[in-house]
C-alpha cells in the first residue's frame, strides 16, 4: 500500500444496491465498502467521512430505506446522541444495522463522533458498539472533526488495515 502522503484520498461514495443476482429483493442493499458510518440529518458525521476521501457507505436514515448489508470487513463511525448514561446513545439507525449478525461478524472497529458538550457521553455509542462488539475504538473527533483528525484518522485505517491483513495470513 502506498504511503498515506501519496494515496489519493478523493471522495467516494460509493453506490450500495444489491448484485445483479439479488435485484430481485430490494429489501437490502449490499456494500464492500470498508468504511459504513451513520449520519443524522444534521450530516456532521458525513462531512468528516466525505473528507477522509475513501469509499463509504452510510446507513440509512429512515426505516423505510432497505437496510445496509456489509460483504466485506469494515470500520463503523458513528455519533453519540443525548441520554444520561448512556442511554439513547447509539442511534436507533446503527442498532437495526449491528443486529443483522453478518454486518455484527463484518465489524473490525469503531470511530466515535460527538460533541465534547456531552461531557462523560463524549462519543459514548462508540465505546459501547466497541465493548458489545469487542472490537477496538480507534478513534475519537469533535463534530465535524478537524484537518488534524482527517489525517491522524486516514493513517490510522491505513495502518489498521494493514496490520489486520498481516494478522490474518
Amino acid at each position: 500500500m502506498a504511503p498515506t502522503a501519496q494515496r489519493d484520498h478523493t471522495a467516494q461514495r460509493v453506490e450500495v444496491s444489491p448484485p445483479a443476482a439479488d435485484r430481485n429483493d430490494p429489501g437490502q442493499a449490499l456494500t464492500e465498502s470498508q468504511l459504513i458510518y451513520f449520519s443524522s440529518t444534521s450530516e456532521n458525521t458525513s462531512r468528516f467521512v466525505a473528507k477522509l476521501g475513501r469509499e463509504m457507505a452510510r446507513i440509512p436514515l429512515y426505516p423505510k430505506d432497505a437496510p445496509l448489508l456489509a460483504t466485506r470487513p469494515f470500520v463503523l463511525v458513528v455519533p453519540t446522541y443525548g441520554g444520561t448514561g448512556g442511554e439513547g446513545s447509539v442511534p436507533k439507525q446503527v442498532i437495526r444495522f449491528l443486529n443483522n449478525p453478518q454486518n455484527r461478524q463484518l465489524l473490525r472497529g469503531v470511530i466515535g463522533a460527538g460533541n465534547t458538550n456531552f461531557g462523560e457521553n463524549y462519543c459514548m455509542a462508540a465505546d459501547i458498539i466497541a465493548a458489545k462488539c469487542q472490537v477496538p475504538h480507534l478513534y475519537r473527533f469533535e463534530l465535524m472533526g478537524t484537518p488534524e483528525d482527517v489525517t491522524r484518522v486516514n493513517q490510522g485505517l491505513d495502518t489498521f488495515w494493514t496490520r489486520l491483513s498481516q494478522t490474518q495470513k
